[in-house]
């Protein structure tokens, strides 16, 4: 009878975890993977389990392979797919847009392809449940999962995905933007507040309206920004930063600032330019002092935001259309107070530069106010991992603390454990490191990483594939 090794374990199924789990089955045939996921659809995440038409990837099909070394591999799949494309995709100007769903499509059949690989024993094996502990083991670690069942793991990857927020208005009116189950019996004649202005919003508002929903939707947010539209561009060489901008926020502004108007000067839009800062942006982010991170999340994070995460144009003219009939308010406030009443909720809003309060009644509250830090988390596993000493959040508590080769820091601030993260956990030491682009290249590197860990270590203590009785 042939020994298995235990299995690395991979934790979330949506992007991140879904292509280091396919780059470790392929890289360590001889040790099983597993892939755990808490939700029902394996390779989607909240991202790509949607299936309105008009939820749209906000980056080019040309830039969406799920594999660094072919970059056409996701065009390729699209001209073979059957489904509608005139529905699931839009050409324009700008490129070629697919929607998002389609997209978890695509990431289906690389997991099923694989699954399907002949083998003389699994190489990939899901696991339809939520993993809630990691507890320390001579071979690795103790999971635990939510059913109770218990498996012991040589490794693990935290693949958790974009963290919820912490709760937003505290009301029984609130609802998730992915949760479509609240939004059945909407009622024309009573607006619908949504607590957000970027790209989640532009997704519940085209999805209300595809559920045809033809009530007033009001949209709430400190600053009141709306992501900028993706157009099309010529390339623009990446900089030659000067030492100071590299570590002074201010001198990186005005550089970027400067070559926006060289470029402007030359005919050249200006999403060249941040699109040219894509290679360096890492390490940008890293080169910053601490102290100039935090003033970045504080005064210009969401000026970045809308000018770097931009929407496709199908998704822009969603919104404009919705503004110019009055079907979609903008306003620059935040919530103040939430009050129950029979049938709505009483909402206070504090607008900017406003004397006085505004109070409006609306029949739902979507919390589209973006996604949660790792020091504010209410995951069950994150706790406690945290609570374990396994873990610690980053020094912006934004994603977990990791050693450059994405393994994760300990209360001490040591990786000597078999635990490795990636994607938007990594978000306080990359900042670049949420779409598909930045991703799949960490996907990559990180299992060529885990895996000569792991042969390393079955290595030093004699472990491999035998004959046992």
């Amino acid at each position: 009878m042939r020994t298995t090794l235990p299995p690395i374990a991979v934790i979330g199924a949506g992007f991140s975890g879904t292509m280091a789990a396919l780059h470790l089955s392929r890289l360590m045939p001889e040790r099983p993977v597993l892939l755990c996921e808490k939700s029902g659809a394996f390779a989607r995440g909240l991202a790509y389990a949607t299936g309105c038409t008009d939820h749209l990837l906000n980056v080019r099909a040309t830039n969406m392979s799920a594999f660094p070394d072919q970059p056409e591999h996701f065009s390729r799949w699209l001209e073979t797919c059957p489904l509608d494309g005139a529905a699931w995709t839009r050409a324009t100007p700008a490129g070629l847009f697919a929607a998002r769903g389609l997209y978890g499509r695509y990431l289906t059949d690389l997991l099923l392809k694989a699954l399907a690989e002949p083998s003389q024993a699994p190489r990939l094996m899901l696991e339809n449940d939520e993993v809630v502990d990691l507890a320390p083991a001579e071979e690795g670690f103790c999971l635990t999962l939510a059913a109770g069942r218990r498996r012991v793991v040589a490794g693990a990857i935290l693949a958790c995905g974009n963290l919820r927020a912490p709760r937003g208005p505290r009301s029984r009116y609130a609802v998730d933007p992915w949760d479509d189950k609240p939004l059945d019996d909407l009622r024309p004649d009573l607006p619908l507040l949504i607590v957000g202005t970027g790209l989640t919003m532009v997704d519940a508002v085209a999805a209300l309206r595809q559920r045809r929903f033809s009530g007033p939707i009001l949209a709430v947010s400190r600053r009141g920004l709306l992501p900028q539209v993706h157009a099309a561009t010529t390339p623009w060489p990446a900089p030659v930063l000067p030492d100071a901008a590299r570590h002074s926020l201010p001198a990186l502004l005005r550089f970027i600032r400067d070559e926006v108007r060289r470029a402007a000067a030359a005919g050249t839009d200006w999403r060249s330019v941040i699109d040219s800062l894509r290679g360096a942006s890492i390490g940008l982010w890293r080169g910053l002092p601490l102290a100039e991170q935090h003033r970045f999340l504080r005064h210009v994070r969401a000026f970045w935001d809308v000018h770097r995460h931009r929407m496709a144009p199908p998704a822009a003219e969603i919104i404009e259309r919705e503004r110019a009939s009055g079907g979609l308010t903008l306003m620059r406030a935040r919530v103040v107070a939430v009050e129950d009443q029979a049938g709505h909720a009483r909402v206070t809003l504090r607008e900017r530069g406003a004397a006085e309060p505004r109070t409006v009644a609306v029949q739902r509250i979507i919390d589209a106010s973006g996604v949660g830090r790792v020091a504010d988390t209410d995951d069950l596993l994150l706790r406690r991992l945290m609570a374990r000493g396994l873990i610690r959040p980053d020094a912006l508590g934004l994603g977990l603390a990791v050693s450059d080769d994405l393994a994760v820091l300990d209360q001490r601030g040591e990786a000597d454990r078999p635990l490795w993260t990636l994607g938007p956990l990594l978000r306080g030491t990359l900042w670049e490191c949420t779409a598909v682009p930045d991703i799949r290249g960490q996907a990559a590197e990180l299992a060529r990483t885990v895996a000569a860990r792991l042969q390393d270590a079955a290595t030093a203590t004699g472990q491999g594939l035998g004959e046992t009785a």
